[in-house]
């Protein structure tokens, strides 16, 4: 496991983000459908999202000036999520635009708020080489969070260029994938949920899979949904957040809120317990309303419902 020092850039308090951004359909129904039937959706509906897209929302509502590295296609699907990384005051200047088709994520809502999600990757999947502009906003930042939705080879570049300029390295891995050697080694943090931690682990059991990356990663956190997060560093687990109990309504971007939200209180300097449990209330009140970037909360809310949280 390398020796990093994660939070040097603490006083840094800018996210870049680098992953990718893609138009939501969701449809909302009783059940989530078997193979083979179909039934009716109570309601349909477009939200901005994108693993990449919803992080950067989630980073700049929760306080940070953060910076979106994306691709998104000449098209109308494009112009809307352009319209989204504006009106939240992302600094949105390095997103590609290119004639791939922006992607796009069928997201199916039961009524207990999970779901299942499919996603067509269009201008994400042929996301061009970083420039020196994206290097230079890579270096300005305190925190690079990136995600596995672009081709890996993307997110490897950036890391080592993060490494090489002296900013704080966080990957989401999500979807599972798995991780070259050299891509674990630049991290200062990885951010996993149960079942990604299992599969790029290499165990079904999550306390195993969980040792393996500690073993590999300076600072690891995997997320259990209601019940939390656990903490790990320097190859041991170190603490539990647990989770304010809510009722959800979607699960969608919950997620992706975590780790912009936990990006945000990174580079503003907070250290790791307590950013992860700032990150862990942004996520509650996230599965409370529909949509994953209209459910992301702004950062007044999130510290009223970290400050009442304590006080149960």
């Amino acid at each position: 496991m390398a020796s990093h020092s994660p939070g040097t850039h603490s006083a840094n308090s800018r996210v870049t983000v680098l992953g990718s951004a893609n138009r939501d359909i969701v449809f909302s129904v009783e059940r989530i459908p078997q193979p083979g039937e179909t039934i009716l959706a109570r309601s349909a509906a477009k939200f901005a999202g994108g693993k990449g897209l919803n992080q950067a929302v989630a980073a700049v509502r929760a306080g940070s000036a953060t910076t979106f590295i994306g691709a998104i296609g000449r098209d109308e699907n494009g112009d809307a999520l352009a319209q989204t990384i504006a009106d939240d005051g992302i600094a949105g200047d390095l997103v590609r635009r290119t004639d791939e088709p922006t992607g796009q994520a069928f997201i199916v809502v039961d009524g207990f708020g999970e779901n299942t999600i499919i996603v067509a990757s269009g201008a994400n999947g042929s996301f061009a080489p970083l420039t020196a502009a994206d290097r230079t906003a890579i270096g300005a930042a305190g925190v690079l969070l990136m995600q596995l939705e672009l081709p890996l080879e993307r997110v490897l570049e950036a890391a080592m260029i993060a490494r090489t300029l002296g900013t704080t390295v966080m990957l989401n891995a999500a979807p599972a994938s798995d991780l070259p050697r050299e891509l674990l080694a630049d991290l200062d943090y990885l951010i996993v949920n149960e079942h990604e931690a299992c599969a790029i682990g290499g165990s079904a059991r999550l306390d195993v899979a969980s040792a393996t990356l500690a073993s590999l990663v300076d600072r690891v956190v995997v997320t259990l949904g209601a019940s939390g997060a656990a903490l790990y560093e320097a190859g041991a687990e170190i603490a539990r957040i647990p989770a304010p109990r809510v009722t959800a309504v979607d699960t969608t971007g919950a997620g992706d809120t975590f780790c912009g939200a936990f990006a945000a209180a990174i580079a503003g300097g907070r250290r790791f317990g307590a950013a992860a449990r700032f990150a862990t209330a942004a996520a509650a009140l996230s599965v409370q309303a529909i949509g994953a970037v209209p459910s992301i909360p702004l950062r007044a809310t999130i510290d009223a419902a970290d400050e009442g949280w304590g006080t149960r």
